[in-house]
């Protein structure tokens, strides 16, 4: 039995550790807040340790571990990341702020572990899966990813609920997005870009945000001549956030602005998960485009009824650690998302939760 820990007990943190113990690992769950910790409904055979990692993580506490899961807001990657490397033991986590991925790839130089960050659903599956497209071309022209984690009954004016991190919701709306526009590797503002696409009938707007495009900048520089991420929501929901954002200029007050959602919005157990990876370019001659998309909604996983951004990002990860341990993907330094095949990505217990449903 591989021993693992999970900082952070929040939605998605606990139900990664539900779903590792499910699957046979020896899981310790780490968070701040004893009393919180101690109320979480989870399997005895799960270890809940307190410990304030905004003040450090402390090595020891992951000695003898075989990897830490960072399920923690994305100011904290660093810290979880650093005592990984102090203690000689994988690291996975699940952000989407490009600063702290670099950090990571730093700690990463020389390792005899492995660092993978950005292991949910964008960053993550979506990355795999446009790097998997991208193969079954001679010449790439485009590739775009749009992802949306959306209530099933959207009942106010944003068309939406809190399904999982606001703070990371918050600044994927604010930081400046990586892209490839005309061939050229360039910086977009967030929340421009807007455009309307369809999935399985139902119409979204997308529009720019920060890090869900992980590494593929980097990957493809050079390669294409346009690479973009943007977020999948409801008709109307952007216009509004541009109002908050820039009108009232709640982007230089982010605490303020995320205590106004979290007080007003509330978070809902009945979603969804839409995404849509889309590649052009030459195949034998011709101008070609392939599209993987999906519609995931919650259900019952493993044990216990998940929600569809909790399988979509706790499934990943897991999914992700699951390779690591079977030895399906490179164990030491960084490792990015395009260097998980996507078909043993697909055929694992946790990944097939991207399998076609229906």
């Amino acid at each position: 039995m591989k021993q693992v820990t999970v900082a952070g007990a929040g939605k998605i943190g606990s139900a990664i550790a539900e779903l590792l113990h499910h699957g046979g690992y020896g899981v310790t769950l780490l968070d701040c807040h004893a009393e919180y910790l101690n109320s979480l409904k989870l399997p005895e055979g799960i270890v809940r340790k307190t410990a304030d990692i905004a003040q450090g993580l402390d090595p020891d506490l992951l000695k003898g571990q075989f990897a830490v899961l960072s399920a923690l807001p994305f100011h904290l990657t660093r810290t979880v990341a650093r005592a990984a490397a102090a203690a000689g033991v994988h690291y996975l986590d699940l952000t989407e702020d490009v600063a702290s991925t670099r950090d990571v790839k730093a700690l990463a130089e020389g390792a005899s572990t492995a660092f993978i960050p950005q292991c949910g659903l964008a960053p993550g599956f979506v990355s795999i899966a446009a790097h998997d497209l991208a193969g079954h071309f001679d010449e790439i022209d485009t590739i775009r990813l749009r992802v949306g984690a959306l209530p099933r009954f959207p009942s106010n004016a944003l068309g939406y609920n809190l399904t999982w991190s606001t703070e990371g919701l918050i600044n994927e709306y604010i930081e400046p997005c990586e892209a490839i526009v005309d061939g050229k590797r360039i910086l977009v503002p967030a929340l421009e870009g807007m455009e309307s696409l369809g999935v399985d009938g139902v119409l979204y707007e997308a529009f720019n945000t920060s890090g869900g495009l992980g590494s593929l900048c980097e990957t493809y520089d050079g390669r294409v001549r346009e690479l973009n991420y943007r977020t999948m929501r409801y008709p109307g929901h952007r216009n509004i956030m541009k109002v908050l954002l820039s009108d009232l200029r709640l982007s230089e007050r982010r605490h303020i602005l995320q205590d106004i959602l979290t007080h007003a919005i509330p978070g809902t157990a009945q979603d969804l998960v839409v995404l849509s990876v889309i590649v052009t370019g030459l195949r034998d001659g011709r101008q070609q485009q392939e599209t993987l998309a999906r519609t995931i909604h919650a259900q019952e996983f493993m044990g216990g009824y998940r929600t569809a951004i909790q399988l979509t990002t706790a499934g990943s990860i897991c999914a992700v650690l699951d390779l690591l341990a079977e030895g399906k993907i490179p164990s030491a330094g960084f490792v990015r998302q395009e260097d998980i095949p996507l078909s043993a990505y697909l055929s694992n217990r946790y990944g097939r939760v991207y399998q076609p449903q229906g």
